[in-house]
């Protein structure tokens, strides 16, 4: 089985520093509920099935698998809600693989990094360019921005 430990933070955009990698994503989710989300991704000329377990603190079941792109573009009709499209930047600093992701469409604007843990525990020096710890707010959630963009928020 395996466990997704994740934080997510907002991020001073003018600070983040040049991407070691871009990946572009596009994204839409088969199933959203408490207990469990589905998701289809294409990240660049990959793509994805992902299912992921209820949150419990910080972590979450995670079962990925990569699949083709042309059954992932057809999963994409399928979709419930909106889909999440962004950039995201993979930048290497103190160690750690920092993913932050610049949000296109209905929710541009939203800035979020990401950083997955071994543990619940670890520490983690967190660079100039990171704001507020978001982990804990669902709205963050890459679902619950399908279902109500940030461009809504008001």
């Amino acid at each position: 089985m395996a466990i997704e430990i994740e934080r997510k933070f907002l991020v001073k955009k003018e600070l983040v520093p040049e991407a070691d990698k871009c990946i572009r994503m596009h994204q839409a989710y088969l199933c959203i509920e408490p207990e469990r989300t589905m998701r289809v991704r294409i990240a660049d000329d990959r793509a994805f099935l992902t299912i992921k377990g209820a949150m419990s603190g910080i972590s979450r079941m995670e079962f990925e698998y990569e699949i083709p792109e042309k059954d992932a573009r057809e999963l994409l009709k399928l979709a419930i809600s909106s889909p999440v499209e962004k950039v995201r930047k993979i930048i290497f600093e103190e160690g750690k693989k920092w993913e932050v992701d610049f949000f296109e469409g209905e929710n541009i604007g939203l800035v979020l990094a990401e950083i997955e843990l071994k543990t619940a525990e670890e520490t983690v020096i967190l660079p100039d360019w990171i704001a507020e710890e978001v982990s804990g707010d669902i709205r963050y959630h890459n679902s619950q921005l399908s279902q109500h963009p940030f461009s809504k928020w008001g």
